[in-house]
């Protein structure tokens, strides 16, 4: 079996990096797997300090059978990052597995990934390996591992022959999706709004590659395997990260599993369809109430400053 390179990219987060890297070594594969961690530059003064001590704690990274820093002089943004990094490993070695510097992976992550990239890699429908797996309900109902259409940014790998499918123009992307039935199925029937996420990118209003990335394997009608019991947790949904603001919702529990059951028949999981549906548009529901809660507060503040003005007015004026 091939072993995979791990690309890990980082920026400003050198404690969340420890912990990646830490729950990385303790992989069955992590010995035999390259690491090539890409540090994104600063974009400032304000945040050098913080690359530098990212920098010092990737170049004392240990435990694998090659490790390679890159570090950036300018700062990319984590979108062109991701999509250099990848797109040179997987032309390179021809697979690659990527994580974020904010990914705390079960010991079993590298055996699955290795594994399904190996056993899928002449299948032209398989375009991505996930180990981040959503914490739907009725788990109970899925099989071990699973495919479907959606895929995820928390741990994932895949080959250079479907990332080459890439298309890096939302507006091309957009184009793709004109029918509104494909825009409904896009977005899960309805449940979260990718197509706006699309047209956001395509207006220069978001920065991300994820969704950039669920449109090209959409439009190749591609398929992406998960596990039912994560391998992967984000630790970064505290509010330190760039993309992600606070939240418990995606916290789920680290699978312990070695080996797994992989499917044959290679079709998207009605099943799977259906709990991560339902997931996202609770996701949706949960965000809405996060806004109104953040403006209610915000609204709260502004009330009591102006409750204490008008109250060192009067005294002023007494």
């Amino acid at each position: 079996m091939a072993i995979a390179p791990i690309a890990l990219f980082a920026y400003n987060r050198p404690a969340h990096l420890q912990r990646t890297l830490y729950a990385l070594q303790a992989n069955t594969l992590a010995r035999e797997s390259m690491l090539y961690v890409f540090s994104d530059g600063p974009k400032g003064s304000h945040d050098a300090d913080a690359v530098r001590a990212v920098r010092e704690v990737a170049g004392c990274a240990e435990g694998f059978s090659k490790i390679v820093v890159q570090e950036r002089e300018k700062n990319l943004g984590l979108a062109q990052s991701v999509i250099s990094g990848v797109t040179e490993l997987a032309n390179k070695h021809g697979r690659v597995i990527v994580l974020e510097d904010d990914l705390v992976v079960a010991p079993g992550f590298l055996s699955f990934m290795n594994q399904a990239l190996e056993r899928y890699h002449a299948e032209p429908r398989v375009m991505q390996i996930s180990g981040y797996m959503f914490p739907v309900k009725d788990l109970s109902r899925l099989n071990s591992t699973f495919f479907s259409r959606i895929p995820t940014s928390w741990g994932w790998a895949t080959w250079n022959r479907a990332w080459n499918r890439l298309e890096r123009d939302s507006s091309k992307l957009l184009a793709g999706l004109v029918d509104e039935t494909q825009r409904t199925a896009f977005n899960v029937d309805g449940a979260y709004p990718y197509f706006e996420h699309l047209a956001l990118q395509a207006e220069g209003k978001l920065d991300v590659w994820g969704v950039r990335w669920y449109a090209s394997m959409f439009a190749a009608n591609g398929l992406c395997l998960y596990p039912s019991r994560s391998l992967v947790q984000n630790i970064g949904i505290d509010g330190s990260g760039v993309h992600c603001s606070s939240s418990q919702y995606f916290n789920v529990m680290l699978s312990t599993l070695e080996s797994w059951d992989y499917p044959d028949a290679v079709t998207e999981s009605a099943i799977a369809r259906e709990l991560i549906r339902s997931f996202l548009a609770g996701l949706r529901s949960e965000q809405k109430i996060s806004t109104i809660v953040e403006l209610t507060s915000r609204l709260r503040m502004v009330a009591g400053r102006i409750k204490r003005s008008i109250s060192s007015a009067v005294q002023r004026a007494g």
